[in-house]
């Protein structure tokens, strides 16, 4: 009898010592399971993240729908009914039951945009036949109210056609080129209409800009061009391609030190070509009253997506002519550039103007606008850093140690 109690104790002790074992066990195993998932749950947020900023980088325009979505500007939509990105696409009215059926494969990816005139019209013509083979849409900006001479030409019912009497180039483009609109387009061709483009070739053009990875570009000028204002747009025979000039001439000396504008990283207003991405930040830096557009492309590199140094290039194989024509306030016949003198235009039935000199006197004025709206916006942005300052202190550090 007394060693059945006694067995049955031993036995209930050590029960009771491996109950006691497994709940020492217990908050053990609770850490590790916590740190487990843990662990999982942030590698899982964190590829979420990085994912996220892919997907941003790329398609930058689907943050727009997430922005209305957190304001509760769209709270009255089911999300799933949202479409926040468009395109110039023109749709029919009507279409048979098997053409519905097809899927389009010929979706146009890359975008032309020319302010244009009828005065104009033989070379925009000719611009545009340029790009018809690689399947282009066009969209024509029409400053002079002249539409209806465009219709004889057979593309020209296919093109996107705006009119508004006596606009500039920045004022359609931020009006009518909003980033979710053109989304669905690789490049951007914002191109002036005074181009001569019988060197040019868009299929090749956009290769080489690829296989480079720029973002924002333009073709390379002709040196017998009209109106060249700066050197690194000058083509060079010898290369595909240049993101930088050297040049000792001038006031602006460019040498290997050069970090920026117009030495490297920069591009002229006249036929600038922007990548997705890219054009999604120039549109936010177009001034809604600053219409034309002076002193931006100074600013233009910090939309590169990047180092403006090497995603902003100019492209020598594939060159145009500027022929430097006057339009907007110009009196005078086509393909003839007008003096001050005989530039002159009624306004309200009453006085006249010369007004080639008010242009260019608004010009300057919104030149100096747009300066210090920069130098206030940097200013007042705290957060703010400046991507190219730290490259510029490093160099200026090196040759300090260099010469000492």
């Amino acid at each position: 009898m007394m060693s059945l109690r006694s067995s049955m104790k031993r036995n209930a002790f050590f029960d009771s010592g491996k109950c006691g074992f497994k709940m020492r066990q217990l908050p053990c195993m609770g850490v590790v399971l916590c740190i487990i998932t843990f662990f999982v749950v942030y590698r899982t947020t964190m590829y979420q993240f990085q994912h996220t900023q892919m997907e941003a980088k790329v398609h930058p325009f689907g943050t727009l729908k997430d922005s209305a979505l957190a304001s509760g500007l769209l709270g009255g939509l089911p999300v799933g009914i949202i479409r926040a990105s468009s395109d110039l696409e023109m749709k029919p009215l009507w279409s048979s039951s098997s053409s519905r059926l097809k899927v389009d494969t010929s979706m146009r990816r890359n975008l032309l945009a020319i302010p244009v005139g009828i005065n104009q019209k033989h070379n925009v013509d000719t611009i545009v036949q340029k790009f018809l083979p690689e399947n282009f849409t066009v969209i024509l900006f029409h400053y002079d109210g002249h539409l209806d001479g465009w219709w004889d030409l057979e593309w020209s019912k296919e093109a996107i056609h705006i009119v508004a009497q006596n606009q500039t180039k920045w004022w359609f483009a931020k009006r009518f080129l909003h980033p979710a609109v053109v989304s669905t387009y690789d490049y951007i061709f914002l191109w002036d209409e005074d181009l001569g483009v019988k060197h040019f070739d868009p299929g090749r053009y956009l290769r080489i800009v690829r296989s480079e990875g720029l973002e924002i570009s333009q073709p390379a000028l002709d040196p017998n061009s009209t109106d060249i204002h700066h050197r690194i747009t000058i083509r060079s025979r010898t290369k595909r391609f240049h993101r930088r000039v050297y040049d000792k001439r001038g006031s602006t000396k460019c040498s290997d030190d050069s970090e920026g504008p117009p030495c490297t990283g920069f591009v002229e207003g006249m036929a600038p070509v922007f990548s997705r991405a890219a054009w999604y930040c120039a549109w936010h830096l177009i001034q809604n009253d600053l219409v034309h557009g002076w002193g931006m492309d100074m600013k233009l590199g910090y939309c590169a997506q990047g180092d403006r140094t090497k995603k902003v290039g100019v492209i020598d194989s594939e060159y145009i002519v500027h022929q430097g024509i006057q339009t907007l306030g110009g009196g005078g016949p086509p393909g003839k550039k007008t003096s001050n003198g005989e530039d002159t235009t009624k306004r309200y039935g009453t006085s006249t103007m010369d007004s080639r000199t008010e242009i260019r006197r608004q010009s300057t004025w919104e030149l100096q606008i747009f300066k210090e709206r920069w130098n206030e916006a940097v200013k007042e942005d705290e957060d703010w850093v400046d991507p190219f300052r730290g490259s510029r202190k490093r160099k200026r550090r090196r040759r300090h140690t260099t010469k000492f």
